[in-house]
């Protein structure tokens, strides 16, 4: 086997190695399924690491040639750029990851780490930092003080930050399960908004959920699925939770 195509497997192992931790760290710890779809971040990744994957390798069997001068700059230089191309798609889904699942008066909201209003940091507590560790569920409470709910009001309206994006307002998710049951949805009503196998196949992998409620994503709204009390969350849904 030429010295040239012996490169190219190499660097082409070496790559696939690097991508598969890559897709294992977004798609199994940052956007766990179905949030990936919910959030559109399925095939921009996959596609910048498929360039990558590939580009990388092929450079790497249009330069080698066995005694050439400037091989091992040539190869620095792929190396560098594949790194650059991969970190720069990591960077891009870290910043747009979902960093919170917050229960905001009838409903889930999903808030990226870009989303999260980052004043007032002094009054977020444990809520301040996007953690890194997955998407993390919470509620958000209404402020008491009426004239900061009516700014926050305009201020959405205007395109800013809602409730949902306050750490600040954010509490356990145990402190809503009142609010909770209040608006939680029966089942039954699942196959308004969906094909009555689709909601079947849905349900069939979660036995336990009772009732649901809508989660609101970027690109695709879904629905959370609740456990026998209508409170505790089972799981994420990939169904329409309205027409």
């Amino acid at each position: 086997m030429p010295a040239r195509i012996k490169a190219f497997l190499v660097h082409l192992a070496f790559s696939l190695v690097i991508a598969l931790l890559a897709i294992s760290l977004v798609f199994r710890l940052w956007y766990p399924a179905p949030l990936h779809e919910a959030l559109g971040a399925t095939h921009i990744f996959l596609l910048l690491l498929l360039v990558d994957v590939t580009l990388g390798p092929l450079l790497t069997l249009l330069v080698f040639k066995v005694g050439k001068s400037s091989l091992v700059m040539d190869l620095t230089i792929i190396a560098c750029l594949q790194v650059a191309a991969l970190g720069y798609g990591v960077w891009t889904v870290a910043e747009g990851r979902p960093v919170w699942i917050v229960f905001n008066v009838d409903r889930f909201d999903v808030v990226t780490a870009l989303d999260i209003d980052r004043r007032e940091p002094d009054k977020a507590f444990e809520y301040g930092t996007a953690p890194w560790s997955g998407p993390q569920w919470v509620g958000a409470s209404q402020p008491e003080d009426p004239e900061q709910r009516s700014r926050i009001v305009l201020e959405a309206s205007l395109g800013g930050s809602d409730i949902a994006q306050r750490p600040n307002l954010y509490r356990p998710l145990g402190e809503m399960a009142e609010i909770i049951r209040q608006r939680a949805q029966p089942l039954e009503k699942l196959s308004d908004f969906n094909e009555a196998t689709v909601v079947r196949d849905a349900l069939q992998n979660w036995p336990s959920a009772s009732a649901w409620v809508p989660l609101m994503a970027r690109v695709k709204p879904m629905v959370v699925l609740l456990g026998e009390n209508n409170s505790d969350v089972v799981a994420i849904a990939e169904l329409n939770p309205w027409k």
